[in-house]
């Protein structure tokens, strides 16, 4: 490309380590040149040799058997039973920014139910001129949106607020998912209804035991609130709201209601229990803030981290990571390597979207010692990530809701890491 520095280029990159004086790591390009023959590349494989799977074998495809550690994981202290269930999206292992559905983390406040689409039904009633129930094939006759974003629990990296407690990026950050989504606008099923001037909130609930009911403000449900029946392109699984949730995109996952079954139309917040004696924020002072639904901007790199370490020497090395916020697109992400002394800007891998989950990379020489590697996002209202210690000077340490403090991975000399704090 013309005009293109040399340090910019993957060539560039390495012709930097080198006048650097950094060694390349074992198997690098310049040094497998004088490397032995690899039978790898010199002999015929046996998967050169013979026929693969027939397309039969697997009529849903699944991820080859190299890749199986991918998965959601619990953690045994944080998830007794099945009526209040956790697992975490490996983010760690993936790259880009959409999680597969497979994948994507579950939180169940009375497990998850099977609900057939035939046996479908959502009442919307309360304060409106036509109270109505729609079945699931009335769903999809209605003109449809679409729109990727990002779910995440309150209580992600709520564990972290007394200190650090979860070692790796699926533990800490991993209850959050990235998905695209389609449905119909909870807006055009309201303008059926017809709601009544005294309407100002939505009470929404799903149709299992606990039904999780929520109060919405009327006009975040008549702008971008979606009632959505498929994610990445399928049907909904069944641990995400199968055959119909909601999609509250950039506020707290608890309003997602899944196996959404009501919406009352109403002048008031209901004031149920998931929104009183959980996911309300308890200060210091012993007072507890309400109505804190908007997760604001995070980061966290995913790699180097506890669960995916550094299996090289010193030279090249890609950190990347996670980055969002849902008051709006994310624009900037500084990394640090020195504890938050200094910040580079690193790449987004591409523009971010609002209410979705931005991708950044930077592509830095490692030395080989110690790093203290921070990641710090910036969206387009001018909110910058704060550090742990910021928020508890603000919020003490007695919530464990909506902690987007910065994230520590102490990267030792071998390459492994560890979840830390610094003062």
């Amino acid at each position: 490309m013309t005009g293109t520095p040399a340090s910019s280029t993957r060539r560039g990159f390495l012709r930097a380590g080198l006048a650097a004086g950094v060694a390349l790591p074992a198997g690098a390009t310049l040094a497998r040149a004088q490397a032995a023959p690899d039978p790898l590349i010199t002999e015929v494989q046996d998967w050169a040799r013979y026929s693969g799977d027939g397309v039969d074998e697997t009529p849903y495809g699944l991820p080859i058997r190299f890749e199986a550690d991918v998965i959601r994981r619990n953690v045994p202290w944080l998830t007794a039973d099945t009526i209040s269930s956790i697992n975490f999206t490996p983010i760690h292992a993936l790259d880009g920014t959409i999680t597969p559905a497979g994948c994507a983390f579950e939180r169940h406040h009375s497990g998850a139910i099977e609900l057939a689409k035939p046996d479908y039904r959502l009442m919307i009633n309360g304060l409106v001129e036509r109270p109505l129930v729609f079945s699931y094939d009335d769903l999809e006759r209605f003109p449809r949106r679409q729109g990727v974003y990002f779910c995440e629990c309150a209580a992600n990296t709520g564990m972290e607020w007394a200190g650090a407690q979860l070692n790796g990026s699926q533990f800490t950050h991993g209850m959050i998912h990235n998905m695209e989504y389609v449905g119909v606008a909870l807006r055009t099923l309201l303008a059926e209804a017809g709601v009544k001037p005294e309407g100002k909130w939505v009470y929404v609930e799903g149709a299992d035991a606990s039904s999780n009911g929520r109060s919405i403000p009327l006009d975040k449900a008549m702008d971008d609130v979606m009632v959505a029946f498929k994610a990445n392109g399928e049907a909904l699984r069944k641990e995400h709201g199968y055959p119909a949730r909601l999609v509250v995109p950039g506020w707290e996952g608890n309003l997602w209601v899944k196996w959404l079954r009501r919406i009352e139309v109403t002048d008031a917040p209901v004031e149920s229990r998931e929104e009183t004696s959980k996911y309300t924020d308890t200060l210091a002072n012993g007072v507890s803030r309400q109505w804190t639904w908007v997760m604001d901007a995070k980061s966290v790199v995913t790699a180097p981290s506890p669960q995916v370490a550094i299996r090289h020497g010193p030279g090249p090395l890609v950190i990347t990571g996670l980055a969002w916020s849902g008051r709006g697109a994310i624009t900037r992400v500084d990394v640090s390597v020195d504890g938050g002394r200094n910040w580079t800007t690193a790449r987004l891998a591409q523009p971010g979207v609002p209410m979705a989950v931005t991708r950044f990379y930077l592509d830095h020489l490692w030395d080989g010692e110690e790093m203290l590697l921070q990641s710090r996002a910036v969206d387009e209202t001018g909110y910058v990530q704060p550090t742990k210690a910021a928020l508890r000077d603000i919020r003490g340490e007695n919530s464990i809701y909506h902690n987007n403090g910065i994230q520590t991975w102490w990267i030792k000399k071998d390459g492994t890491a560890e979840n830390v704090e610094i003062s």
